[in-house]
């Protein structure tokens, strides 16, 4: 008789320890619970749950601990009955022990309890964060300082700096730069007087304007507004493994690099700038860069003069940062950027850089792991990514 009490009250014991979060469960010493076949949440086929490529991409995702991902789904584990994000810093589970979910509410409705580690459902508060922030930084003239824009976010200045550069590739202070230049260049593509830009753009006067604009622009904002007036770009062609490439250069660096273009290319944005053929003093310059065309797979350290708003320039940061040889999708790009449903802009992103291999742009590619577009041929975007993974 003891034996059999001993043998019941061990069952209960093992069965309430294994017994998952929201399964009723037998504490009647005396009384053998019943045995379940499983006993832990068992994958129920929901239409949350992510199948096939999508199932591909988010395991893929989640072994790199991608942060761009946080937000965009959470990853359930049936082994302990928790949902985490993306980039939980937990060790990885089974491959086969793991299915993906929309967001917390559907993995709770599953069965799943949020990760008490990586806390996955915090990440709809750092959005309303990040919101704030990004709306404070676009409507202030002024540069908003950290502290303020951690208080108004909720967070203390170290965490929220880490948050926003996590979220955009940038700190708090490049960004509103980034905000004020965008305006500045607006405001004199639109006014033919520079004092009517300054206020139109809502500085409060010529000083912080000039400030802003120096060393953005790469030009005065006079020659900016002029089309270039009284400004030198440089050009040059050179043969490379590509094919005859074109080179273009201000003083601050490259501000063009393709192929089978000429010197019109910089006539429609700088109609009033000298446009002059590169002399004996180009030669370095050119020679790197044939060097850096011929070897995409190789780091480099050429000057580059480039502009773009702040997501363009975070989008062709993130292109930097493919390893060679690899791909991203379009949407990949865009949440690294830090606007995840952003995948048009990140194409016309890619579409609109102006400095081909160095800003690697062939990396990109679709969804569906088709190549997409190249603006100059698929056949040399083919080349590169062949030569950078030394298959070419």
């Amino acid at each position: 008789m003891l034996a059999s009490l001993n043998r019941t009250h061990r069952d209960v014991s093992v069965d309430r320890a294994l017994t998952p979060l929201g399964f009723a469960e037998s504490t009647s010493v005396g009384v053998e619970a019943p045995r379940a076949s499983k006993v832990l949440p068992v994958a129920r086929p929901t239409r949350h749950s992510l199948e096939g490529k999508g199932f591909e991409e988010a395991w893929a995702a989640f072994g790199r601990r991608d942060r761009a991902w946080d937000g965009r789904l959470v990853c359930a584990v049936r082994t302990t009955g928790i949902y985490c994000r993306p980039s939980c810093p937990a060790r990885r589970p089974k491959r086969e022990n793991v299915e993906f979910f929309a967001d917390g509410a559907a993995a709770r409705a599953a069965g799943y309890r949020a990760c008490l580690r990586c806390l996955p459902d915090n990440v709809s508060r750092e959005k309303v964060a990040l919101d704030k922030a990004f709306a404070m930084l676009s409507a202030s003239e002024d540069m908003v300082s950290l502290d303020r824009l951690a208080a108004e976010a909720g967070y203390s200045p170290h965490h929220f700096h880490r948050l926003f550069r996590r979220a955009t590739g940038v700190t708090p202070a490049a960004y509103g730069r980034k905000l004020r230049a965008r305006r500045a260049e607006a405001a004199l593509d639109k006014n033919p007087r520079i004092t009517d830009a300054i206020y139109d753009a809502g500085f409060s006067g010529p000083g912080r304007f000039y400030a802003d604009a120096k060393g953005r622009l790469g030009m005065t904002p006079s020659a900016w507004r002029d089309g270039g007036k009284g400004e030198t770009i440089a050009w040059a062609t050179a043969p490379t493994s590509l094919g005859t490439m074109f080179l273009a250069a201000t003083p601050k660096g490259i501000c063009r690099l393709s192929f089978d273009e000429d010197e019109t290319c910089l006539a429609s944005r700088f109609p009033n700038a000298r446009i002059v053929p590169g002399g004996a003093e180009m030669g370095d310059l050119v020679a790197r860069t044939v060097a850096a065309v011929d070897a995409p797979q190789l780091p480099h350290d050429l000057p580059l003069d480039v502009r773009g708003t702040a997501f363009q320039e975070a989008v062709w940061r993130e292109l930097s940062r493919i390893p060679p040889g690899e791909t991203l999708s379009y949407a990949a790009l865009a949440a690294r950027a830090g606007r995840p449903n952003a995948m048009r802009a990140a194409g016309t992103a890619c579409g609109q850089n102006r400095i081909a291999v160095l800003i690697p742009c062939h990396r990109a590619r679709r969804g569906d792991g088709s190549p997409g577009g190249y603006a100059y041929g698929l056949a040399r975007k083919a080349a590169l990514l062949a030569v950078e993974s030394g298959s070419g």
